[in-house]
């Protein structure tokens, strides 16, 4: 009796995976028979089949495979940035804050590294100072 329970659901846990198995047909043609969706990635599905696991891109699937995973084509970005540039260029008052902002960037970058390199200086010149009134008081 115990057997049989253990045949019975070992019976029903093949079957049901059987029954979650189906068939992929790519774009190109390709075709995975049998397999089952291992896990669904944010750019495509990984399937387990007879020949092994192979991820499978979304974008390599027909459109009825894409909407019933939720898959929608990422959007086409909008203009390169050097078109902003572009732009800046021809209008005289946009291109004058460019230059006015980046001027302020550049001048920032320099008192920065101005208050750096003063705040090191003394550092050394007070080494200098202790040493020779270690220097004078050895003498005395």
């Amino acid at each position: 009796m115990k057997y049989l329970q253990t045949t019975l659901a070992m019976l029903a846990v093949l079957s049901a995976s059987l029954a979650l198995a189906e068939d992929f047909k790519t774009i190109n043609g390709k075709e995975y028979k049998y397999a089952t969706v291992n896990r669904v990635e944010p750019d495509g599905v990984v399937l387990k089949s007879k020949s092994g696991i192979t991820k499978v891109y979304f974008i390599e699937l027909p459109q009825d495979v894409q909407e019933r995973f939720h898959w929608a084509k990422p959007d086409m970005p909008g203009e390169p940035f050097y078109g902003r540039w572009a732009a800046g260029a021809e209008d005289p008052a946009v291109l004058a804050k460019i230059i006015a902002v980046a001027t302020v960037i550049i001048a920032g970058v320099g008192l920065v590294i101005g208050y750096i390199r003063s705040r090191m200086q003394p550092i050394t010149i007070a080494r200098d100072r202790r040493s020779r009134r270690l220097r004078g008081k050895s003498l005395k």
